[in-house]
């Protein structure tokens, strides 16, 4: 049988989005926030194409959408855009909030990976540190006993696992993604593997019992 000339490496398939989709998909300059639904209308465009295949797509996508460039553009373009470049939806401000959340973790990581160890070796040439004015033992004259701020009460905010049978396409659900829960659209069941499509753009695979109702 002859083998196909099937893409292997996800920057190939961005490669491929790039070429396939020059108005919608771009490497660097003039990124827009993707249409919401935007895999399946690839889905559409790509069908009977040995190259890539619709579980390749979703992985690029994922990728795509989780670059801060793209982040980027959720926060400062005000429209989505189609495969063809064209004006879609409007970008709506829970999208822009969680976007913008996402791209102050993934700053936050790059500068944590770039900064080198310091304090136990500053620690050690400095001897020890200055005590504040005021300070010492408790009773000691002059020394201020500052009190613990009162705990304020935690707020219930309880959120419902997502049932069995509205684990279907097109059911709005928030998923867990670490500790925080975001919004998103169920695009696609396949046996335990639920993917969902973020307000972002962004998608994701997930399990049922990390679904909760909106």
């Amino acid at each position: 049988m002859e083998t196909t000339n099937k893409l292997k490496d996800i920057n190939e398939v961005l490669a491929f989005l790039y070429e396939e989709f020059p108005n919608c998909f771009k490497q660097k300059d003039g990124i827009k926030p993707l249409k919401v639904g935007i895999f399946k209308d690839i889905a559409e465009r790509i069908e009977g194409n040995e190259k890539v295949s619709k579980t390749q797509v979703r992985q690029a996508l994922r990728k795509y959408t989780s670059h801060w460039r793209y982040l980027e553009a959720v926060v400062n373009n005000e429209f989505r855009v189609d495969l063809d470049g064209n004006q879609a939806e409007k970008v709506e401000q829970e999208h822009v909030e969680h976007a913008q959340t996402a791209l102050e973790q993934s700053r936050a990581k790059m500068a944590k990976r770039k900064k080198p160890a310091r304090g136990a070796k500053e620690g050690d040439t400095k001897g020890y540190k200055k005590r504040p004015q005021g300070s010492g033992k408790p009773g000691a004259k002059g020394a201020k006993v500052k009190k613990a701020p009162a705990a304020e009460p935690r707020r219930s905010n309880k959120v419902e696992p997502l049932p069995s049978e509205q684990v279907k396409a097109n059911t709005k659900v928030k998923v867990k993604l670490g500790q925080a829960l975001v919004n998103g659209t169920i695009t696609e069941v396949n046996k335990d593997d639920i993917h969902v499509e973020l307000v972002t753009g962004m998608q994701v695979k997930t399990k049922a019992d990390s679904l909760y109702l909106v």
